[in-house]
């Protein structure tokens, strides 16, 4: 798949242990994603945060927390990224999902000898 020039990134921001049929919400974000076909989703994981609950969850030892906030980025062109849109709305039932206009600049996969 080639991707460049103008695109749409929805990033999904959800608490780790966020679960959808037994199974971490950002994981079933990323599957859904790849099934769609969509160019590429990664997640990341935060060390501190909060949201609309205003309760801070941090990573830091004296503080443990067992739901740090998780970061879901995908970027694709627009119309494939809208369509995708009501899984998300399936799936997110607290968090925070947001839409930017992005430019591709470069988007290469590995060869099949790369490993």
């Amino acid at each position: 798949m080639r991707l460049s020039g103008t695109a749409l990134r929805v990033t999904i921001f959800i608490g780790e242990n966020d679960i959808w049929h037994h199974k971490p919400v950002y994981s079933e974000i990323v599957h859904r994603a790849h099934k769609a076909g969509l160019a590429g989703a990664s997640v990341f994981r935060g060390i501190e945060g909060y949201g609309a609950s205003s309760l801070i969850h941090t990573a830091r030892l004296l503080s443990l927390s067992e739901d740090l906030p998780v970061a879901v980025v995908i970027v694709d062109d627009e119309e494939r990224i809208r369509a995708f849109l009501p899984q998300l709305d399936e799936l997110v039932s607290e968090g925070l999902v947001i839409l930017d206009g992005c430019e591709v600049i470069r988007y290469v996969g590995r060869t099949q000898g790369d490993a």
